[in-house]
């Protein structure tokens, strides 16, 4: 089979003779705040036959009642509980690399599955960037990349991806259902949102962001939340920023706000609040107006035991000479409660 186009400028991007050498330089690679805070605090399940479960409450039976000398008493029978139910999907992401375009890289295959390459005799002269490496930087980077916006988007895209943070912290807490378990029936099993109609104008003069942002927190907090990731997209930083700066001076030493505020290059640190991250994946989705305050601990991917990140050399096919390889995770990403996460909007 010929090349194609594709894999021949391919080729010869990697190992054009006597040029600069070295890794190709990346030009769109961006922070991934919540795709690095949500790796650190996966939980592994160990199977099932389709979904994770989780058992909730958020009602109670039992009271107290006065009584006096024989008055007769009451009993009840508590049954509150409820189970939130989250599929769990296989992903997958694989490269495959032709026998022959190794060789014009200056590698030729040992084995029969390509676990072992040996390098030609003085192929440094002639490779500029190392074509199954980067192949395989590809597959690393492409694969964190989209596991990241699966993890902000609520599972509309395709049935075979596990619904992200979108389908949990819902810009309509007050109807559907999160889990299986119906947000319209249940005001427990809710996250706080104010977007829409809801939205909050920043004000310089009245600091009309800041205020409402410490109120919610409270609220947040209320059930034993504790919302540590604030992520944000470039314009509810810059509404936020429009506050600070207000009532904020510039010295030599930086920007003082007496001890309340401490601002970074992208960042802003806020007290009885906490510190805002900027995600660029929010602006990328059309959400650059929007910060979600989530609670980790409450909300997190679960992955099946034994199947996070699986790396997979496939057997060579005995009618190709190509080579395979695959990473797949097995899981999804769950909550255990609601009411400890919010998403605002600015105007």
């Amino acid at each position: 089979m010929p090349f194609t186009q594709q894999e021949l400028d391919n080729i010869a991007n990697a190992a054009l003779d006597f040029f600069l050498k070295g890794p190709a330089i990346a030009q769109t690679i961006q922070e991934r705040p919540l795709y690095a805070a949500m790796r650190k605090v996966q939980k592994t399940f160990p199977g099932g036959k389709e979904s994770i479960r989780r058992n909730v409450k958020g009602e109670y039976s039992t009271s107290f009642a006065g009584y006096t000398h024989d008055d007769t008493v009451s009993y009840v029978n508590p049954a509150n509980l409820k189970q939130a139910d989250y599929p769990w999907k296989e992903l997958h992401a694989g490269i495959s690399v032709t026998h022959t375009e190794l060789k014009k890289d200056g590698i030729s295959v040992v084995d029969t599955n390509g676990e072992e390459t040996t390098a030609h005799t003085d192929r440094e002269l002639t490779v500029i960037t190392g074509l199954l490496d980067d192949k395989l930087d590809d597959m690393a980077e492409g694969s964190a990349r989209s596991f990241n916006e699966i993890l902000w988007r609520d599972g509309s895209q395709s049935a075979k991806v596990f619904p992200g943070v979108q389908s949990i912290i819902s810009l309509t807490p007050a109807v559907g259902t999160t889990g299986g378990i119906s947000r319209a029936t249940n005001a427990w099993w809710r996250n706080r949102a104010l977007v829409g109609a809801s939205k909050i104008t920043a004000s310089a003069a009245n600091q009309t962001l800041t205020k409402t942002l410490r109120s919610e927190n409270r609220q947040l907090r209320r059930f034993g939340g504790r919302p540590s990731l604030l992520m944000a997209g470039s314009a509810f930083l810059d509404a936020l920023e429009l506050e600070v700066h207000e009532k904020g001076v510039y010295t030599q030493e930086g920007f003082a706000n007496n001890g309340k505020t401490d601002i970074g290059m992208a960042d802003i640190s806020m007290r009885g609040v906490g510190r805002f991250q900027y995600d660029p994946t929010l602006d990328d989705l059309g959400m650059e107006k929007f910060c979600y305050f989530i609670d980790p601990r409450h909300m997190y991917p679960m992955v099946m035991d034994g199947e996070d990140m699986k790396k997979h050399s496939p057997a060579r096919p005995p009618e190709k000479y190509v080579l395979y390889r695959g990473l797949t995770w097995t899981g999804g990403l769950i909550a255990d409660q609601l009411n400890c996460h919010g998403v605002y909007e600015v105007a």
